[in-house]
């Protein structure tokens, strides 16, 4: 894979990780009589700044790609990325329902508006057509399951919330199959782009 460059989004969870492990931001370190579960019971909803951060960029991110799916879907070239953003916009916005509900019961707040990389990602998507908005569409998807796929693994190491972890161990697989699945059409639309086109034969 390739070196990621630290995002904003990444600069705040380390942030996040380090201030947690000192028990500040950390509800539960905070308050020495804060209410644990019975042995045996479903642990409550308890979310820490580590959880807000990735509720809300998992709902970010979610949001995009179902709109990215369905740009594919309209303006893809290859059939491989028309079924492929199909597949986003209907695997990400199950994911986005779920995780909703899990926001909600965790009364953390979710954005309604992508962030600006991705508006920028959207703006390039729609100028963008034929075999360049393939490329383009499919190097982002790479690139941006790359970054989901570790905002996973960060939020099940490093979240406080039971059902958000367990939302993350839950979707990360399909993350990673998301990831090799874009990966592989982008090595397939780099060959097609690389390949030279026979010389013309004359008559």
């Amino acid at each position: 894979m390739r070196a990621l460059a630290l995002t904003p989004i990444f600069a705040l969870m380390a942030a996040a990780s380090a201030t947690a492990q000192t028990g500040t931001g950390n509800p539960a370190a905070m308050s020495p009589g804060a209410a644990q579960s019975a042995p045996g019971m479903p642990a409550p909803h308890q979310a820490n700044e580590n959880d807000r951060l990735f509720v809300k960029a998992v709902t970010t991110g979610g949001n995009a790609e179902v709109l990215f799916g369905q740009l594919a879907e309209q303006k893809g070239r290859s059939q491989a990325v028309k079924d492929f953003g199909h597949q986003m916009a209907a695997d990400h916005g199950k994911a986005n329902q779920q995780l909703a509900q899990l926001a909600k019961a965790a009364n953390l707040p979710q954005p309604t508006e992508l962030d600006e990389e991705h508006k920028a990602m959207r703006s390039q998507l729609e100028q963008s057509t034929g075999a360049d908005f393939d490329l383009a569409y499919i190097r982002g998807q790479v690139a941006d399951h790359q970054k989901t796929a570790q905002l996973f693994e960060w939020e099940i190491g490093s979240g406080q919330d039971p059902q958000l972890k367990a939302f993350a161990s839950e979707v990360l697989p399909v993350v990673l199959r998301h990831l090799q699945m874009a990966s592989n059409i982008e090595s397939q639309l780099s060959t097609t782009a690389s390949t030279p086109s026979p010389p013309a034969q004359r008559r």
